[in-house]
């Protein structure tokens, strides 16, 4: 039975106790959590043991599970590693790159399992185009929220564009070229909208555009390449193939059109769509890559990857800022 502490039980954090308390082969021993109000309310909830020093439920457990902002990320993955704890982080892996590269090292120096939560990876609309060869040569991402106080402690490019940037990361095999962005702070101190192109040495292009303080939500990506489109909505769990006909898909509309090079025939395919709840599904592919000693889907070098990323977004925006 895995032993399993939770660390930081706001609202997050309540999802993955809800979790856990599903999972099998899991003892979820208790939680840390600095509030009061915040630790009666869970106690009274979920029945686990509230324990005041962090340290002292680290001893109890073989995993952490840090939901906490993320200005405490370093602090408490830290206090795991050197006890020698899996872990399993929230987005962004720490609050600054000096500290993501030692949670790195740290990791490296170890035996543990560390996990970085982009559940994004595990949304089922994602899901279902891993059974196709995706080579994009230019990708659109819209990612809009109405605003919320809670997450703001972290720009919106750490709080919402890091999850593309992750996703991206992981499907365009090519290193950064070039990045340019503009962002502006309107409810915060920092940027609450941003528009980047990241350009990539295999001649991708992506453009994102991020938002909290939009009136809708909007959650998609699109995908251009040599041989289809695929386009994914994250919010709305669906996901769309169009490409010239090739072999006999499931779910597929067929359609004719006229080109210079002659009649053509396009397939429209949606492809099943898993039903799955992401972020049990992440906690227990976290779980299961401790029990079998098997790679997770997102580790902390892939964590830290979309931070140096988000982080050189975060300088040119500054830059603009200053020069302007």
């Amino acid at each position: 039975m895995l032993k399993i502490g939770v660390f930081g039980v706001g609202h997050l954090g309540k999802f993955h106790l809800n979790n856990w308390k599903e999972i099998k082969g899991v003892e979820l021993v208790g939680f840390y959590d600095p509030s009061d109000e915040t630790a009666a309310e869970v106690t009274a909830r979920y029945g686990i043991p509230r324990f005041i020093d962090p340290s002292e439920l680290i001893k109890l457990i073989d995993a952490a599970d840090i939901v906490a902002p993320t200005n405490y990320h370093f602090e408490l993955c830290q206090l795991a590693i050197r006890n020698g704890k899996h872990v399993f982080v929230e987005k962004p892996l720490a609050n600054t790159m000096d500290e993501a590269r030692e949670l790195v090292k740290l990791v490296k120096e170890s035996n543990i399992k560390m996990q970085v939560g982009h559940v994004e990876r595990f949304n089922p609309a994602f899901l279902a185009t891993q059974s196709l060869t995706l080579n994009p040569m230019f990708i659109e991402v819209h990612r809009l929220a109405q605003f919320n106080p809670r997450g703001t402690e972290v720009s919106v490019i750490l709080d919402l564009m890091i999850h593309d940037i992750d996703i991206i990361l992981s499907m365009v095999k090519s290193e950064v070229k070039n990045i340019s962005s503009s962002g502006v702070a309107v409810m915060t101190d920092t940027p609450d909208i941003a528009n980047v192109r990241i350009e990539f040495n295999n001649g991708c292009v992506a453009n994102l555009t991020s938002s909290r303080i939009s009136m809708k939500k909007m959650r998609k990506m699109r995908l251009f390449q040599k041989d289809a489109y695929v386009g994914i909505d994250f919010l709305n769990k669906k996901t769309e193939v169009i490409r010239l006909k090739g072999d006999a898909d499931e779910n597929v509309f067929e359609f004719d059109i006229d080109t210079p090079k002659g009649k053509k025939t396009i397939a429209v395919a949606n492809p099943l769509i898993p039903e799955v709840n992401a972020i049990k599904l992440e906690l227990e592919e976290f779980r299961d890559a401790i029990v079998n000693n098997t790679r997770v889907v997102v580790s902390e070098v892939d964590g830290l990857r979309a931070m140096d990323v988000a982080h050189q977004i975060l300088h040119k925006i500054r830059n603009n800022t200053i020069n302007t």
